[in-house]
């Protein structure tokens, strides 16, 4: 019977390529910590009033139900379709990456609960636990993944894994632009939820490729088996 199923093709001799995500991941993890520190002081940076003042003058205009309606992305009730259905999706091609996906994002909330947790700086509007967004750290993990996978795998046309892979870093910016413009966040909230849920996501797959090195990089695949 035909069987789909993405699986490695890992040069030994390139044994790098995981070591590269560690090291990313760990100049994104300096980069938060430098940027959480304004937070932890209850500090807002002068970049966050800047852009703040430049979308005042077009709050609450035509752009209001576009920017709500991006925004519920990376809400649970949102999210949790999104990954139900990337999660059946995957289920017919990999069960591995269909139960690792669940994982990774529940691990993407709960560090987003304890990074927020630890800052608890408010928010513009004066809500509580504004940094990091837990909208955009959330989606960067999806996303991430979903790029991940359309990257690195062998089928399709490399303009349209290009496209792919380019719309989910365009759906994550448009969140991030619309937490801002809901005044749900500072511009250090967002880029501290990029930087941290990069870090996090880089730092799962280096785990990912170390413990499972035949499987981590994709490569969609058709074989031809007996029974």
């Amino acid at each position: 019977m035909w069987h789909h199923e993405i699986e490695v093709a890992v040069d030994p001799r390139r044994g790098g390529g995981a070591s590269k995500f560690l090291f990313a991941a760990i100049l994104l993890s300096v980069a938060y910590l430098a940027l959480s520190e304004a937070a932890l002081d209850r500090r807002v940076l002068s970049q966050d009033h800047a852009v703040h003042a430049w979308l005042e003058p077009i709050r609450h205009g035509r752009l209001q139900l576009p920017m709500e309606t991006v925004s519920f992305l990376g809400e649970p009730a949102g999210l949790i379709p999104l990954i139900g259905i990337a999660s059946l999706a995957l289920a017919l091609i990999d069960r591995l990456w269909a139960a690792l996906l669940p994982v990774l994002m529940a691990g993407s909330g709960v560090l987003q609960y304890v990074t927020k947790w630890a800052a608890d700086r408010p928010r513009p509007n004066a809500a509580p636990w504004g940094f990091p967004s837990g909208h955009v750290l959330c989606l960067t993990v999806f996303f991430g993944v979903v790029a991940y996978l359309i990257a690195t795998t062998g089928h399709g046309r490399r303009r349209l894994r290009v496209l792919a892979t380019s719309g989910c870093g365009a759906m994550v910016v448009a969140v991030a632009f619309s937490r801002m413009y809901l005044d749900m966040h500072w511009l250090s909230d967002v880029v501290g939820g990029l930087a941290v849920g990069a870090a996090y996501l880089l730092a799962a797959l280096w785990a990912i490729q170390v413990c499972a090195p035949r499987r981590a990089v994709v490569s969609s695949a058709s074989s031809r088996r007996g029974p």
